[in-house]
């Protein structure tokens, strides 16, 4: 029988070779502390990564993933163990590190930039996990992340729209300072409070609000807060993005891990793949 041919969000060597060494250690922990060690595995973990990443890129339901994956129901208990084991955390670090390296920066960021976005939810999103962002007049959940100066994800929290930027803005610090000690800097927008720059404050992170004109209509490159702006733009070229499908919060910061994932695995390897621009 002739092998099918990859779909454009499949991994290449390239970029399996990238990721390939974190979840195959993955794979051995659970086999060495779960009863029925040394029975061979059933399913290829790069066929797996290669159906999550279908997922994300194009949008579907799990149910409706191709038959040329494995069973939706395997495929997704991978997911959620990789998402609820912080796989998808650690593939992130990994390849930022790569990243940055890369582009002759230090491993580790000394700075950031923070925003926040306010996407739809579909009708399967619980109603408490919902709530109505009044400025932007959209009822949904709200996506805070904090990126590196390249715009690479260094931390991501998502709530219900109606959660205030300073509010989830506080907890986004708690994890950043928490998972990158070495950010002792952060530039944001107008809509971070006074009591979010004081806490940041007792992180020892200096936060600097970055002004928009007044007198500026229309959409504007601001320095430095243009960088986080891109990076949901990369997001949304993963239609598992475009609204917000997820029952959990943690499925969705997942969903988020992943577009990360993708792109930053295709700018190791000078890769890219078709989207509507063409390019």
């Amino acid at each position: 029988m002739a092998v099918p041919p990859p779909y454009p969000s499949d991994l290449s060597d390239a970029r399996w070779q990238l990721i390939e060494p974190v979840l195959t250690a993955w794979r051995a922990r659970r086999q060495a502390g779960a009863p029925g060690f040394g029975r061979p595995a059933e399913h290829d973990l790069r066929t797996i990564m290669n159906a999550i990443m279908y997922v994300d890129r194009t949008g579907i339901p799990w149910r409706y993933l191709p038959r040329d994956y494995p069973p939706w129901a395997t495929v997704y208990w991978y997911f959620a163990a990789w998402r609820d084991e912080g796989v998808f955390v650690e593939l992130n670090g990994l390849l930022r590190r790569l990243v940055r390296q890369a582009e002759g920066r230090n491993p580790e960021a000394s700075a950031c930039v923070i925003d926040a976005q306010s996407v739809k939810t579909s009708a399967n999103v619980p109603t408490a996990g919902q709530g109505v962002d009044a400025a932007k007049k959209i009822v949904g959940r709200k996506r805070s992340i904090a990126t590196d100066t390249l715009g690479l994800l260094l931390a991501v929290l998502v709530t219900a729209a109606g959660v205030q930027d300073s509010a989830a803005g506080t907890v986004l610090l708690d994890r950043l300072a928490t998972g990158h000690p070495t950010v002792s800097k952060a530039w944001v927008d107008g809509g971070y409070r006074t009591h979010f720059i004081d806490h940041a404050a007792t992180l020892g992170i200096d936060a600097q609000v970055v002004p928009r004109d007044p007198a500026t209509r229309g959409f504007t490159v601001l320095p430095r807060r243009w960088v986080v702006e891109r990076t949901f733009g990369w997001l949304m070229h993963h239609r598992r993005l475009a609204r917000d499908y997820e029952a959990l919060p943690t499925t969705s910061e997942a969903m988020i891990h992943l577009a990360m994932i993708d792109t930053m695995t295709r700018r190791l390897t000078g890769e890219t793949t078709p989207n509507w621009r063409g390019t």
